[in-house]
């Protein structure tokens, strides 16, 4: 009886973890460092940002701040060859929970105390309850849907 109430638990707690960890954004190159910052992003995988591009391959970012600085400059970025094609689409992932979201549905913790690879940062939630717990704890000025997030919000949180 205790054989089979040990082997309930063990399963248990692994598809727990593995339910938990579902979605998370995956870094294929480790040796990958951010556009923008030149951060190296395997150090800083809590934060990662993602960018899925027109012909099939992927971006990465290591914060909602960089990510949003190329979504918004893409010509830039594509002239210089750090972007291989348009953008079609971007994710982030929820502070709380790893959980890989669309960055069009998440929502953003501004002024929190929490700061991110490089400096001030926007910390993206699945919902606005998980940004509203986060912010009780940790401080923050406003929650922000991804419709409000403009070029001067970015600009002042980089300086």
């Amino acid at each position: 009886m205790r054989f089979v109430v040990v082997w309930s638990l063990l399963i248990a707690f692994v598809m727990a973890k593995e339910g938990m960890f579902r979605g998370n954004i995956l870094l294929l190159d480790q040796n990958a460092s951010d556009p923008v910052y030149s951060l190296p992003l395997n150090k800083y995988k809590k934060w990662l940002c993602e960018a899925e591009l027109k012909d099939g391959k992927k971006a990465w970012f290591v914060s909602v701040k960089s990510m949003m600085q190329v979504y918004w400059h893409q010509p830039y970025f594509l002239k210089r060859g750090f972007l291989s094609a348009p953008i079609k689409a971007i994710y982030v992932q929820d502070y709380m929970t790893g959980e890989k979201i669309p960055a069009e549905k998440a929502v953003y913790l501004f002024g929190s105390r929490i700061v991110g690879p490089h400096g001030d940062e926007l910390i993206p939630f699945a919902t606005q309850q998980n940004a509203e717990l986060f912010m009780i704890k940790n401080g923050g000025t406003k929650i922000l849907p991804f419709q409000r997030l403009s070029k001067g919000l970015i600009r002042y949180l980089d300086m």
